[in-house]
């Protein structure tokens, strides 16, 4: 079955909760999402990891997708910063961005609304259950087959799904189980993992304080 291209709509669509219609509250989905940009980048090629901080690597093809070129362009034109600034930065921006693309894709419908008449809000709603069921199996297979059989792109979503707290995906009884195979699916995607482990935790230190 075909399925979005970009590990960020892919996560988008995770992060989605069929049950409740709607991305689950508390989910840090801006910082899920840019960790997916940053692992698309780094798994193509475009990133390089240098002393802790993304660098652009010399590749003659630009990305085709806006989010990546987007995000490609920010580091570039920055100083170096480590990988967790980058994905702490432009939550709105890129959910926004990555929904929009689902739009345009056809994989979700867009209704604006109001709450209470008032607050402006978008429900979100994937037209086809089956692509979202088609990624739920491969989190599951990733999770059972050999390592060095699972795709990069399936191994860093089951990382982005981890470390983002998806627990409607895999609750924390299939993390503890499955902590081994969580540290090995990690090291397939380089540092964006562990940059979204302490982006959140920083997030959540900062609204604590």
């Amino acid at each position: 079955m075909a399925i979005p291209g970009s590990l960020a709509e892919r996560a988008f669509l995770l992060a989605y909760n069929p049950d409740k219609g709607r991305v689950g509250w508390g989910v840090h989905l801006g910082a899920v999402l840019r960790a997916a940009a940053l692992a698309d980048l780094y798994l193509e090629g475009h990133l390089t990891d240098k002393n802790g901080r993304p660098a652009v690597a010399a590749v003659r093809r630009p990305p085709h997708d806006p989010v990546l070129v987007a995000l490609l362009g920010e580091i570039a034109g920055a100083r170096p910063r480590k990988w967790q600034v980058w994905v702490g930065r432009r939550h709105r921006h890129v959910i926004a961005a990555v929904r929009q693309q689902l739009s345009e894709g056809g994989w979700v419908r867009l209704e604006p609304r109001r709450i209470l008449g008032l607050f402006p809000t978008t429900k979100v709603t994937i037209r086809d259950p089956r692509v979202r069921r088609e990624l739920l199996r491969r989190v599951g297979d990733a999770m059972k087959e050999p390592v060095l059989r699972v795709e990069p792109a399936d191994a860093a979503l089951v990382t982005l799904v981890a470390e983002g707290r998806l627990t409607h995906v895999l609750d924390r009884r299939a993390k503890r189980a499955g902590k081994r195979r969580f540290h090995d699916l990690a090291e397939l995607t380089g540092p964006v993992g562990p940059a979204l482990r302490k982006a959140i935790q920083s997030a959540e230190a900062a609204q604590a304080g």
